[in-house]
C-alpha cells in the first residue's frame, strides 16, 4: 500500500522507539518524513535508514516545549518537502522520567515535564496548522496513553491533558479540514518502558490484560496509519486505545 505517496509527515520523538517505528511505516507507504527529535545522532541514523530502504526522510532537531523551535520545524518541513500534510505528536519525556508524586515532584521538573509531554503537542500543532490548511487540510495523531485513566501521577495527568487537547482541537481545526485524533497505548515493550517502569509492575499489568502480553511498537502502527489516512476521513476527536484490552470503556 502507498496511502501517503506525495505527502509529507512530521513525526516528533522519532529518533527511537515508537516514534522511529511510525516514521519508518509512513515512509514505507510513500510519505516524505521529517524525523524530528532532540537526539541528533539517533535521529540522523533513522533518517539514513529510511533512505537506505528506498524511502524519503530528513532529520530536524526540535525541542517541542519551545514554540520557536516548533515553528522552525514547520518552516524546515515546508522548505524541504513543499508543505505539511500529516503530524504525529509523539515526543515525550518518558524513559528517563523521575518517579515521584504530584504532591512532591520538584516544581521545576514538573513544569519541564508538562512542557514537553502536554504543551509540546500544542506547540507543534500551532506551528503547522496554517500550512496544513493552506494545502487543503491534513491530519494529526497525538500520542496518549492508557495512563490517562489509571493512577500514574504527573505522567497520567499529562496524558489526560493530551486526550482533552485532542478533543478541543478537533473542534477548532475541523473548519480548516484538519482532523486530529490520539492513540492510547497500553504497556508497550520499549527501552523507555523498561527504564521508566519497574519490571514487577509491568508483569502485574500484563497478567491483568485480556490479551496477556506486552504490546510491541508494531502493534500501534496500523492505528496510526489509519487515523492519518483518508480512510479515517470522518474520524476526529477520538482516543483509540491500543492496549490488549487494558481499558474497557
Amino acid at each position: 500500500m502507498a496511502r501517503f505517496t506525495g505527502r509529507s509527515a512530521i513525526v516528533t520523538g522519532a529518533a527511537q522507539g515508537i516514534g522511529a517505528v511510525y516514521a519508518r511505516a509512513l515512509a514505507t507507504e510513500g510519505a516524505k518524513v521529517v524525523v524530528a527529535d532532540l537526539n541528533s545522532d539517533k535521529g540522523e541514523q533513522v533518517a539514513k535508514e529510511i533512505g537506505a530502504a528506498g524511502g524519503t526522510a530528513a532529520f530536524h532537531s526540535v525541542d517541542v516545549s519551545d514554540p520557536e523551535s516548533a515553528a522552525a520545524l514547520a518552516e524546515f518541513t515546508v522548505s524541504e518537502f513543499g508543505g505539511i500534510d500529516h503530524l504525529v505528536n509523539n515526543a515525550a519525556i518518558y524513559g528517563d522520567m523521575k518517579l515521584d508524586l504530584l504532591l512532591t515532584v520538584p516544581w521545576d521538573y514538573y513544569q519541564k515535564f508538562m512542557g514537553v509531554n502536554l504543551h509540546g503537542a500544542l506547540n507543534v500543532t500551532r506551528a503547522v496548522w496554517q500550512e496544513m490548511a493552506k494545502d487543503g487540510g491534513g491530519s494529526i495523531v497525538n500520542q496518549s496513553s492508557t495512563a490517562a485513566w489509571l493512577y500514574s501521577g504527573f505522567y497520567g495527568l499529562a496524558k489526560a491533558g493530551i486526550n482533552s487537547l485532542t478533543q478541543q482541537l478537533a473542534t477548532e481545526l475541523g473548519g480548516s479540514k484538519i482532523r486530529i485524533n490520539a492513540i492510547a497505548p497500553g504497556p508497550t515493550d520499549t527501552e523507555a518502558t523498561k527504564n521508566a517502569t519497574p519490571g514487577n509492575i509491568v508483569q502485574d499489568m500484563v497478567k491483568k490484560l485480556p490479551i496477556k502480553r506486552m504490546g510491541q511498537p508494531e502493534d500501534l502502527v496500523g492505528a496510526c496509519l489509519y487515523l492519518l489516512s483518508d480512510e479515517a476521513s470522518w474520524v476526529t476527536g477520538q482516543i483509540l486505545n491500543v492496549d490488549g484490552g487494558q481499558i474497557v470503556r
